[in-house]
């Protein structure tokens, strides 16, 4: 069957998108057109070109020595690393591949921040593409174009489907790297009290009910809300860092605009891989990452009878 491919951003969750090529191949399908953001973009680029072979031999060989060398920490710049050392190997490999000379249609997503829009890379070097396309803010710096501040494509597109309109596929399979479970959080806002909780949440539900019993329907005044107690409020965990606040916000910022951008054009399969799965800049083990996008993409594609 002919695919058209959406890989979608999410850092080190993105060795994912390897395993779920894997399992596409295995079940004999044909990816005949691929879109990536950030991560996706970056492996999305390799496997056009033809090199996510030696990509990947190269990535689950990496030790934790490899990782802190290869991020490239910058002090005082507009980003925590560079990842050159990375980007180098990479270019290395895709040795000067441009994305209209390569065999399959590929696009790259990244984000306009001075003109607030999404570009998409369909011509020039894939390395570069693949560069601005992976430019987390604040976490790995920024890229200029033409006067233009480019950064990580998950901003604006976080899982590029519409990026795959016109191709002439069979089905399009979309992976989320962004993906939550049934019961970890809803699609509609939870209203909470900034009151601490003094029982049962159902308990303190009674109590304003029933004290709502007697009271005159007409010209009753509203409610006032609660008001703000510093009691109710503590601090988070001492091992919570910026980054990590950062990029829990990163994720459901992409949660949000993911469901808003594919309502119209959904795929025919979601590969949703948790979020939780990995860390944006845990690229160790990529073997274990690999294996559970291969083992989520096998379900998914079973149960659409792929």
């Amino acid at each position: 069957m002919r695919i058209a491919l959406a890989l979608g951003s999410g850092g080190g969750r993105g060795y994912a998108h390897i395993g779920v090529l894997e399992a596409l191949a295995a079940r004999g399908h044909e990816v005949i057109a691929v879109a990536g953001t950030s991560a996706g973009a970056l492996v999305g680029g390799l496997y056009a070109a033809g090199r996510l072979k030696e990509f990947t031999a190269w990535a689950t060989g990496l030790t934790q020595r490899d990782i802190l060398l290869m991020l490239d920490p910058v002090l005082g710049g507009s980003g925590i690393i560079r990842a050159q050392r990375m980007l180098d190997r990479v270019s290395e490999l895709l040795d000067g591949a441009r994305i209209e000379e390569l065999p399959l249609p590929f696009t790259a997503v990244a984000t306009d921040l001075t003109s607030q829009r999404e570009v998409w890379f369909q011509h020039g070097p894939v390395a570069a593409a693949i560069r601005a396309s992976i430019a987390i803010p604040t976490v790995i710096t920024p890229v200029m174009l033409r006067g233009h501040i480019l950064a990580d494509g998950g901003l604006m597109n976080p899982v590029p489907l519409d990026a795959l309109v016109g191709a002439p596929a069979d089905a399009t399979v979309a992976v989320d790297l962004n993906a939550r479970g049934p019961l970890s959080g809803g699609r509609q806002p939870v209203r909470e009290s900034s009151d601490e909780t003094t029982g049962p949440a159902w308990l303190e539900l009674l109590r304003q009910t029933a004290a709502q019993l007697g009271r005159p329907r007409d010209n009753a005044a509203p409610e006032e809300p609660p008001a703000a107690d510093d009691r109710s409020l503590q601090d988070p965990p001492r091992d919570l860092k910026a980054t990590d606040v950062l990029t829990m916000s990163l994720n459901a910022g992409q949660a949000l605009v993911t469901r808003f951008r594919t309502a119209a054009n959904p795929p025919d399969v979601w590969v949703n891989v948790p979020v939780d799965s990995r860390g944006v800049l845990d690229f160790l083990r990529a073997g274990e990452q690999i294996a559970l996008g291969r083992e989520l993409a096998d379900a998914a594609l079973a149960a659409a009878g792929l």
